[in-house]
């Protein structure tokens, strides 16, 4: 009888103190939500102690009582606002307005979207209708086709004209399963999905792809914030993993074998891996209902530190630039490649087999990486209420296969996997690669449950808690392959020696100035366009030390997109191009002797003769001042630099020997 007798106790706030009556049965949950009617808040962010200095804090807990607390008649109670921005008195749209900024505040709230929305979950008011989404150019040529899968008269079955049709010979849906069984096609691809998903009598008007989120919702005022309380509305739902049965891309094809074996040589010659970024365009897929390919025309390298086994991307500043670079080329960032070889037997060239089926095709922490870039880029689709749905970024490994030769592995991971990645709730084990582990909640963080299906000894289907986690769960399989006959997007010929790769510090393979010079003497004065024409070199010049051209490459890049010779050669006679091209004969005029035409070279000026005993007044100081554009193979000249112990650098006043024809500071030449 004593326990139903009531109390009393005194809560004192920022605001003043109130009495409150209390049963000592009552839940330490039914004491908060006195607590907020008596002093008409308009939300539970607020915590009780039983000490003034925030010490002894009281649990919102609906399985512990008042007395199990330890509270009894005439206890103080102190009440403190969790942000310091507690909105006191009746709810108004200002006090909801406050408490969904102080909530964004929390430990456990959503991460803001992004202007991409690859990140964290989307407030109602930045979802977009179907019609305000714009999506890429592919989907919306697939859009246009029906999608069916158009059969041949059955000699066998079909009795009918050839004008007629009948169940043996009609189109087929591009989802059969029947078809795609017997034409050995894994996957369904993402718009035969989507047919089937609207091939219902409403023809999809209800249909809504979400994204899983594995965070708490925010805003809820029925409880404190977590982990002082959570509730059935605000929780996320657990997660069981299934294999995901369509991929966005169906394909990735290299437009030629070069691509990949100029990537390639990095780890030929140093021996270390190697990471690029896969730039090309989205194709349709012919070979795959509503499919689509990703066609890679470059390889970009970003910084990086790499050794046999590690690589480690650093900060790029040029990101920005490199993507401005490929827009203006009509191209994009479909994907990013990378090595893992192991050298087997130098002499026949053979690699080791170490990922197959009783090991691993990608680890954890490729997976997470994976869909770390997956969330960079995602997919505009109009049945999204966030406007975006998955990813057609795909990840391409170079690794050895069962015949122990070189060959590429394409794969995307799940949408389930990129939400666990993108929510923080993935990562890898210390000493399994095959296995990923779900972390565990904490004060910080809120995990939902994740589950896994497998079949036991008895061939029974069970349920397991992801910790850890078969990534094979998490993987998608994409086809990576070359064509049998070669494209070519950027010009490439077995006669030239392309120009090296950026953030290669390896001799012979390190962008400078003088590779610069020695490229474009490979080249007629008529082939400016083919020179041009290559990714790297194009990247190097918008960002030259000496005279960056980003800002005046906009008609070289409109003339390499259209294959306008003309074009090309008007921008080479302009007066930015003359500058690099006068420092690039001024190069060439400090250099030794060529060793691409023997026994002739010319000479920066008029009259001078050649060392063959010509005349050499014309040939080069007359395109270096009309500024033509056109460095010609074979066009070198003597080292006119008198003898001295010290030069000065005219451009950095750096003090160089006299055995050196350019700084050794600058790498600019001697004048």
């Amino acid at each position: 009888m004593s326990r139903s007798r009531q109390i009393t106790l005194r809560v004192q706030s920022p605001e003043g103190t109130k009495r409150l009556d209390v049963i000592p049965s009552d839940t330490v949950s039914g004491l908060y939500e006195k607590v907020y009617e008596a002093f008409d808040l308009s939300s539970f962010s607020f915590g009780l102690f039983k000490q003034r200095n925030r010490k002894d804090e009281i649990i919102s807990s609906r399985a512990r009582t008042v007395t199990d607390v330890g509270l009894s008649h005439g206890d103080m109670v102190y009440l403190v606002p969790l942000d310091g921005n507690l909105q006191w008195g009746a709810p108004s749209t200002s006090g909801a307005s406050s408490n969904a900024s102080s909530g964004e505040s929390t430990s456990m709230e959503v991460v803001p979207s992004t202007s991409q929305g690859s990140q964290g979950q989307f407030p109602i008011s930045a979802f977009r209708s179907s019609s305000n989404v714009v999506e890429d150019d592919v989907d919306q040529q697939l859009w246009k086709l029906d999608g069916q899968i158009q059969r041949k008269r059955d000699e066998k079955f079909c009795r009918h004209g050839s004008n007629a049709c009948c169940v043996h010979c009609s189109p087929l849906e591009p989802f059969d399963e029947a078809y795609l069984k017997d034409q050995t096609i894994k996957h369904l691809s993402f718009h035969s999905y989507l047919r089937k998903l609207t091939a219902g009598v409403d023809r999809g008007k209800f249909l809504q792809l979400d994204d899983i989120s594995c965070r708490i919702k925010t805003g809820c005022k029925d409880h404190p914030p977590w982990p002082r309380g959570i509730c059935s509305k605000c929780q996320p739902n657990a997660i069981t993993l299934n294999r995901q049965p369509y991929r966005h891309v169906d394909n990735v094809v290299f437009e030629n074998a070069g691509l990949v074996e100029r990537f390639l040589n990095y780890w030929r010659s140093t021996g270390h891996q190697r990471i690029g970024y896969l730039y090309g365009r989205y194709e349709i897929h012919s070979d795959v209902p509503l499919g689509i390919r990703a066609v890679v025309s470059a390889i970009y390298e970003p910084p990086q530190e790499s050794t046999r086994d590690t690589v480690v991307l650093l900060q790029d500043d040029k990101e920005t630039l490199v993507d401005e670079l490929a827009r203006s080329l009509d191209i994009r960032r479909v994907g990013w490649i990378f090595t893992d070889l192991i050298a087997d037997d130098v002499k026949k060239g053979t690699v080791k087999h170490v990922r197959n089926i009783d090991s691993h095709f990608l680890s954890a922490q490729e997976c997470i990486m994976a869909g770390h870039f997956q969330n960079q880029h995602p997919n505009p689709c109009r049945f999204s209420p966030s406007g975006i749905f998955g990813s057609k970024f795909v990840t391409v490994c170079v690794t050895g296969d069962d015949k122990n030769q070189v060959h590429m592995e394409g794969y995307q991971v799940s949408n389930q996997c990129m939400a666990l990645v993108r929510d923080g709730c993935l990562v890898p084990t210390k000493d399994a690669p095959e296995l990923g582990y779900v972390i565990e909640s904490s004060d910080k963080q809120y995990v939902p449950d994740v589950y896994y299906k497998e079949k036991d000894n008895y061939g029974n289907e069970v349920s397991r808690l992801a910790r850890p986690l078969p990534v094979e769960y998490l993987l998608v399989d994409v086809p990576a392959s070359t064509p049998l006959t070669p494209q070519f997007t950027f010009y490439a010929s077995d006669e030239i020696t392309p120009f090296p790769v950026e953030n290669r510090l390896v001799d012979g393979q390190v962008q400078v100035f003088n590779s610069l010079c020695t490229y474009m003497q490979q080249f007629s004065p008529d082939q400016f366009l083919e020179a041009m024409s290559d990714f790297h070199l194009l990247l190097f010049i918008a960002t030259m030390d000496m005279l960056p051209m980003k800002d005046h490459m906009a008609p070289l890049l409109e003339a390499i997109r259209t294959r306008n010779k003309e074009k090309a050669l008007e921008w080479a006679r302009s007066e930015h191009w003359a500058t690099v091209e006068q420092l690039i004969f001024a190069t060439t005029a400090a250099s030794p002797r060529s060793s691409r035409t023997p026994g002739v070279a010319f000479a920066l000026g008029s009259g001078l003769p050649s060392s063959n005993g010509g005349s050499s007044s014309g040939s080069v100081s007359s395109s270096a001042a009309g500024g033509s554009g056109n460095v010609g193979a074979g066009q070198s000249v003597v080292n006119t630099a008198t003898e001295q112990p010290l030069w000065t650098c005219p451009h950095c006043t750096f003090l160089n020997p006299a055995d050196l024809a350019s700084c050794e500071m600058c790498n600019l030449p001697r004048i």
